[in-house]
């Protein structure tokens, strides 16, 4: 086991290495800023068009998990691209696979909205 900070200094380096995570994901992914630039929006219309806390809750929590999944995806791609540009099968696989995923968060966001508002 490596030595390494615990209790709340871990805690504060974790706090640290995520909100370092967050910056690189609105720097170099503009998926990310256009996602979050729509939950600036959605958000607030979330609140708004709720009827009860528990519509509001769900609303708010499928735009999160697009920006959730969109940081994964990011990762994904990350990693791939620092173990080299040449085309491989299985890289290929886990970029399309990190996309199709964040193709699902969004329909999540498409259909929660659709069900609570017209239904």
């Amino acid at each position: 086991m490596k030595p390494g900070k615990t209790g709340i200094a871990r805690i504060i380096a974790a706090g640290g290495y995520s909100w370092q995570g967050l910056i690189a994901a609105f720097k170099h992914e503009a998926a990310f800023r256009q996602e979050l630039f729509l939950a600036t929006i959605l958000v607030p219309l979330a609140i708004w068009l709720g009827e009860t806390g528990f519509e509001i809750a769900l609303m708010i929590a499928s735009l999160f998990i697009v920006l959730i999944v969109e940081i994964i995806n990011s990762a994904i791609e990350a990693i791939v691209d620092r173990l080299g540009s040449e085309w491989h099968e299985l890289s290929g696989r886990a970029k399309d696979m990190g996309s199709a995923a964040v193709l699902l968060a969004l329909l999540n966001v498409l259909i929660t909205w659709l069900l609570i508002l017209f239904l």
